[in-house]
């Protein structure tokens, strides 16, 4: 599942993020997204979503959302 399908205010562990641009990837893992690590779907928007990682609340759009495996 990814996070576009994903419950909001439940916790879920990041199990893979799939994208073919290493600077995503990169900008991603500057975030604290990577595998692994604890994410939150705090709200579903129209063109996205805002999700808690460690510390942050970030809001990503639904490609985004999409390539991040849960």
């Amino acid at each position: 599942m990814n996070l576009k399908e994903a419950q909001e205010g439940k916790e879920y562990i990041i199990r893979s993020i799939i994208t073919d641009d290493e600077e995503l990837d990169a900008f991603l893992f500057s975030l604290g997204c990577y595998s692994g690590e604890v994410i939150t779907v705090v709200s579903h928007l129209k063109g996205g979503c805002v999700v808690a990682v460690k510390d942050g609340r970030y809001n990503i759009d639904n490609q985004l959302a999409e390539a991040i495996i849960v």
